[in-house]
């Protein structure tokens, strides 16, 4: 079994932020379930806890078959749980094999002598104060919710500990990256973003790892992939839930021992990174149908991060809109565009509040935004519980030339499972914008990537998801 490199002298607790804004703090017990000392139970409250027969450990057992100083258990700087042998005279087992060190799972039996235990992990929830800031990096909330999520950001940055964020799509999660990143100590280092949905399937190894000359066909150069070009900042890992099931075990290497080996290469290569993830999809669920590895699941959920889709925080679109205004200099909105966007239910969130407000400044006059500059779809509030049952298929805004103004529009199927119509209302989203987006530059994907602020690749492959041809557009 590999050694755990962690250094357990600087071990943290591993917390929650869930979609009820209650912070969960993740902590660990252990319960003799078979030995002399049967139900006897221990919670870990320091870094360690030591196994053993002298009265100075902290769980002490009676069993004459262990040593003074048997073994110990500790959490990594990654948050998750480890065990130790102290050498001793009858060793140490996890689940029936002998082991020196290594990780814990849930439900994990350890037998020491004629002693089994079980580890056995539970969630504490607890009340965390909300900030008294109304911005974190690019972010701003003043949404009882989003207070709260700074509060936490505003501890967890300055350390080291991985993070999930989950949520829909279009909720900041890459902003909240870049916020952790731009108040942590890594701030001077490179921030490296990798979207995993957008890489090809047989390039994704390639695009984290790197990848040596002649590796592959195409492979001209040898290359350093997204660890490399992190190491001593942070890499963002986004959409973590499109990661192969086959590339999982090598991230959790990475978690694990701090090394990445590139693809046809031999040596392995030390990386200094600190690893934020995001996703859409829920993690747990995925585990659950053997789409995504538990321990993988484990070793990353040190800090997870639930953010609240827009709807929910309708409080702050003002302060949002507030602070893009300010980015564009003198532009206004007036109060009935105002409340136009307050009635809308915004599917895409906040990117999509942002996409619109983009287009308006664009078709505003006399640098104010009315109703009518705004996209249909919001001006009728689709998708909003006040939305007009009648409102099907798609529509355009058009101006006096009949150029395209507007984007998606229709309404949700009922019909559907909740998550296969949400799915369903932003591919048609997703398709629309991007046909509407290609078409304003001229076709131009360099040009509509700029403007989107997205990867060309991205572009691509949204380009391919879709079948557009430019040719046909």
């Amino acid at each position: 079994m590999a050694e755990i490199h962690e250094d357990h002298e600087h071990s943290t607790e591993i917390i929650r932020l869930d979609e009820h804004a209650e912070l969960t703090r993740k902590r660990c017990k252990l319960v003799v379930t078979r030995g002399p000392d049967v139900n006897r139970t221990v919670e870990l409250a320091s870094q360690t806890i030591k196994i053993g027969k002298m009265t100075d450990n902290d769980l002490v057992l009676t069993d004459k078959t262990i040593s003074r100083y048997h073994s110990e258990i500790y959490q990594t700087p990654a948050g998750s749980y480890a065990i130790r042998d102290l050498k001793s005279t009858n060793g140490t087992y996890l689940d029936t094999a002998r082991v020196k060190e290594a990780y814990l799972n849930p439900g994990s039996t350890i037998t020491v002598g004629n002693t089994d235990i079980k580890f056995v992990p539970f969630d504490e929830k607890m009340q965390i104060p909300p900030s008294r800031s109304e911005f974190f990096g690019s972010m701003v909330g003043r949404n009882q919710k989003m207070r709260k999520i700074f509060g936490i950001l505003e501890k967890i940055a300055p350390s080291e500990v991985t993070v999930i964020i989950e949520g829909e799509t279009g909720t900041g999660k890459e902003l909240v990256a870049r916020g952790i990143h731009t108040n942590s100590k890594r701030t001077t280092k490179p921030f490296i973003v990798v979207d995993c949905g957008a890489v090809q399937s047989n390039l994704i190894e390639s695009e984290l790892f790197g990848h040596e000359k002649g590796s592959f066909t195409g492979a001209i150069a040898s290359r350093q992939g997204a660890f490399e070009l992190a190491h001593g900042g942070t890499i963002f890992l986004d959409e973590l839930g499109e990661l192969p099931l086959e590339l999982q075990p090598k991230l959790l290497r990475v978690l694990e021992q701090r090394e990445i080996k590139r693809v046809g290469g031999s040596k392995n290569l030390k990386v200094d990174v600190r690893i934020i993830a995001a996703t859409n999809r829920n993690l747990e669920d995925e585990v659950k149908k053997g789409n995504f590895r538990e321990d993988l699941f484990f070793r990353l959920s040190v800090v997870r991060i639930w953010l609240p889709p827009l709807r929910e925080r309708k409080d702050d679109i003002g302060l949002i809109v507030k602070k893009m205004m300010e980015d564009k200099g003198s532009t206004t909105i007036d109060n009935d565009a105002m409340r136009t966007l307050m009635n809308y239910e915004w599917p895409g969130n906040i990117r999509e509040l942002k996409n619109t407000l983009e287009r308006a400044f664009s078709f505003c006059e006399n640098d104010v935004i009315r109703v009518a500059d705004l996209p249909i779809q919001v001006q009728q509030g689709v998708g909003s519980s006040t939305a007009s049952q009648g409102s099907t298929g798609s529509a355009a805004n058009a101006d006096g030339d009949g150029n395209a103004q507007g984007q998606f529009v229709g309404s949700t199927n009922t019909n559907l499972p909740f998550k296969e119509a949400k799915e369903e209302l932003l591919s048609k989203f997703e398709r629309d914008y991007l046909i509407d987006l290609l078409k304003r530059n001229n076709l131009n994907i360099s040009q509509a990537a700029r403007e989107a602020k997205l990867d060309r690749k991205h572009i691509r492959n949204l380009m391919k998801k879709y079948n557009l041809d430019l040719s046909e557009l």
